[in-house]
C-alpha cells in the first residue's frame, strides 16, 4: 500500500498561556496521497493556516506527528529538514512577498540563489517556468509594476523553480478579481491534473474548495465531518 506523501497524528497546536491561551489545534489526525487534490476549509481563526504550516514543516506542533514520504519530521535536523522543506515543497501565498524593485526573472529564481545555484542555471530554469507560466515576455519588468493576477503567476512560477511535490497555497486567490481568481485557480489545477503535483489549498471561499478531489472542514482546531470530504 503506497505511504502517504503527508500523514499528521494527533496534531497540537497552543499559543499564549493563562487567559490568553488559545488553542488552535486539538488533535488532528490526516493523510493526503501522492497527486491529490485537498483543500482545508475554515473560517479566520479555525486553524486551517496554522494546520498548513505544521503539514509544510515551516512551524513544529506541540503534539502529535508529522509524517514527510514515511519521515518522521522530528527525526530531521535543521539543515536536513531546510533541504527536504525546500526540495519538496512550493509555497504560494495570498500575500505575494516580492520584491518590487527586482526584475521578475529575479525574483523567480531567489530560490535557486539563496541555494548557490549559478547564475547561467538560474537564467535558464527560471525562464522555462515563466514560459510555462506565459510569463516569459515579463522577465525583465520590476516586479512592482505586475498587475495583481501577474504576480500572482509569478509566484506560482517561484514555487515551482524547485519542481516540488507538494504545492502549498495558502488563500491563491483572496486578493485577486473573480476573473483572475479563475485564471490562477486553472494554473493550479493544470499543475495537479496534468504534472501530478499534490495541491493543498487552504479556504475560506467554498466556490474553491468545491474543485478540490477532497475537501477537509476544520472548525476551532478540529476536523469535523460533514459528509462532503470527497467531490462527488
Amino acid at each position: 500500500m503506497p505511504v502517504p506523501i503527508l500523514a499528521a497524528q494527533d496534531l497540537t497546536k497552543t499559543y499564549g498561556r493563562g487567559p490568553d491561551r488559545f488553542d488552535a489545534l486539538k488533535g488532528v489526525s490526516l493523510e493526503i496521497d501522492r497527486g491529490d487534490s485537498v483543500a482545508i476549509v475554515g473560517k479566520s481563526g479555525s486553524g486551517k493556516s496554522t494546520l498548513m504550516h505544521i503539514l509544510a514543516l515551516l512551524d513544529t506542533p506541540g503534539g502529535g506527528q508529522v509524517h514527510v514520504d514515511g519521515t518522521d519530521a522530528k527525526t530531521l535536523s535543521g539543515r536536513r529538514l531546510n533541504a527536504l522543506r525546500n526540495t519538496m515543497f512550493g509555497f504560494v501565498f495570498q500575500q505575494f512577498f516580492l520584491n518590487p524593485g527586482s526584475s521578475v526573472l529575479e525574483n523567480v529564481a531567489l530560490p535557486l540563489k539563496i541555494a548557490g545555484v549559478g547564475s547561467r542555471e538560474r537564467r535558464t530554469r527560471g525562464m522555462a517556468v515563466l514560459e510555462q507560466l506565459e510569463l516569459a515576455d515579463k522577465a525583465r519588468n520590476k516586479a512592482g509594476n505586475l498587475s495583481g493576477g501577474q504576480k500572482q503567476r509569478v509566484v506560482i512560477a517561484r514555487a515551482l523553480i524547485n519542481s516540488p511535490q507538494v504545492l502549498f497555497a495558502d488563500e491563491p486567490t483572496g486578493n485577486l478579481d473573480t476573473a483572475t481568481g479563475r485564471i490562477v485557480e486553472d494554473i493550479l489545477f493544470d499543475l495537479n491534473s496534468n504534472h501530478g503535483i499534490t495541491l493543498i489549498t487552504v479556504t475560506h471561499d467554498h466556490d474553491l474548495a468545491a474543485r478540490f478531489n477532497r475537501r477537509l472542514y476544520i472548525r476551532d482546531g478540529l476536523l469535523i465531518n460533514t459528509g462532503e470530504e470527497h467531490a462527488a
